[in-house]
Parts: C-alpha cells; sequence; structure tokens
C-alpha cells in the first residue's frame, strides 16, 4: 500500500540568508546541524552516519539564498525522501526559513516509521533553528553514541528524563553529569515523543529513539571533542532502566 507525505515547518531565524545557505548547502553547515557527516560534492549530499553510508540525495534544484532542494533516488518498492529549503530575507539580518520533507513509505506498515521520520524531522528543523540563532558560521564535531538495547521505550524515556532532573520541557534549565567530563549546563530547546534537544554555551546535545533498538546520543559540540564519546557512551548506560 504504503503512504506519501509531506512535512512542512519554518521559523524566524536571527541569522542572514549567507548564513542559512551555508548551513543547508555545505557539509560541515550540514553536519552541525542534522546528523553523522555530510559532504556535498558533485550535485549530490552524501551522509555518513554510525559508520554506515546512507543513500546519497541528489541536488534538484539551487536558487542561492532562495531556495535548496534535493532528493534520494526512489527504490524498487518506492521509497524515497526529499528536502526542500525556502529563504525569505527579513529586515535586520532574519531570515524565514522554510523546510518541506516528502516522500514515500512503502508497505501496509508504514505508520510506525512515519512516526519516526516526522518526530526525527521535527527535532533536526529545530536544531537547524537553534544553530542558526546560536553558532551560526561555526563548524560542529558530530558525535553518535548509542547506548544499551532497548525493550521497552516509555520506560527508557522515563528513566532518561529523571536524569535529566524530571520530564523536560522547552526553557528549561537542566544539569546533566557525565563520568570524567565538568558537569553540563544548559536549556532545553525542544523535546517530542522521541527525543530531546539540549543547548549549551559550546554543545547542542541532542537524545533520540534510535530505530535500531537503542538510545542515542546524537550531539553536536563546538568545543573539545575529547573524552566525549566514551563519557556519554557511560551516562547513557548509567541512564537505563535496568540501572535505575
Amino acid at each position: 500500500m504504503g503512504h506519501e507525505f509531506e512535512i512542512p515547518l519554518d521559523s524566524l531565524v536571527e541569522a542572514t540568508p549567507e548564513q542559512v545557505w551555508e548551513a543547508i548547502t555545505t557539509g560541515p553547515g550540514i553536519d552541525s546541524w542534522f546528523m553523522g557527516r555530510n559532504e556535498v560534492e558533485g550535485g549530490a549530499i552524501r551522509t555518513a552516519f554510525a559508520g554506515v553510508e546512507l543513500p546519497e540525495s541528489r541536488v534538484t534544484a539551487e536558487e542561492p539564498l532562495k531556495r535548496f532542494a534535493h532528493s534520494g533516488v526512489p527504490g524498487p518498492d518506492g521509497r524515497f525522501v526529499a528536502y526542500e529549503f525556502l529563504l525569505e530575507a527579513r529586515g535586520q539580518g532574519s531570515t524565514l526559513v522554510r523546510m518541506v520533507t516528502s516522500g514515500f513509505l512503502p508497505g501496509d506498515d508504514w505508520e510506525q516509521e512515519y512516526e519516526a521520520m516526522s518526530t526525527g524531522v521535527a527535532l533536526f528543523f529545530a536544531t537547524l533553528t537553534e544553530y542558526l540563532g546560536h553558532f551560526a558560521g561555526r563548524a560542529a564535531t558530530p558525535l553518535t553514541e548509542p547506548g544499551p538495547p532497548v525493550s521497552d521505550w516509555p520506560r527508557a524515556w522515563r528513566s532518561l528524563h529523571a536524569a535529566l532532573g524530571g520530564t523536560p520541557e522547552p526553557g528549561d534549565a537542566v544539569r546533566i553529569t557525565p563520568p570524567g567530563l565538568p558537569p553540563v549546563e544548559g536549556v532545553v530547546y525542544f523535546r517530542n515523543a522521541q527525543s530531546v534537544g539540549i543547548r549549551t554555551s559550546d554543545a547542542l546535545y541532542r537524545f533520540v529513539q534510535g530505530m535500531g533498538g537503542s538510545m542515542l546520543a546524537m550531539h553536536l559540540l563546538f568545543g573539545d571533542p575529547t573524552g566525549q564519546a566514551a563519557a556519554w557512551r557511560s551516562w547513557l548506560e548509567d541512564a537505563h532502566p535496568e540501572r535505575a
């Protein structure tokens, strides 16, 4: 059966069209809000995430400072995902950014995949706007670390929220103490059923319900990444519900 979908999101950001364009059309820019490592070359965007090379996405439209679009090649079952960005300059160096994610999900069980995609897209767009508002022009070091396998997601989220000091809401201040690192003090910028995003002075920290069955730390570091991977892996293990 399958399902065609379209997810439109927009936000007014305190960044210039030039800064937005760099964030959505260059490898270091995409690294700083999306996932994994990204390369833009030869009319294609290539993403490596958690050691896996994802199918490339081909650039389908490019109007500098106004419109940028790219799409995956439909698979044998018709599956594909496409992204379109529309930029509109506003006063005092701000920009209205609209991102439309669309595509096709095959099969009769598309609902679960659509839920994961829509919640993930919402996190990525919130991270893009947060990046543009606070770190525009800076390149992040992406860090992805999985926690232990999860069999009960509601319980896993209750445990992780408890480790953050309670169910977080946007605007809440949180303090995290990963082993071997200085305490992390930040502000929640996003939360939905499958993710939490936290901004500090030198990072964007994200916790995500991974499709592979583990909680993921998908962080974007603008400071020193030394020791971060092992520390966050250990923190996720300590926050696992079986240890709570």
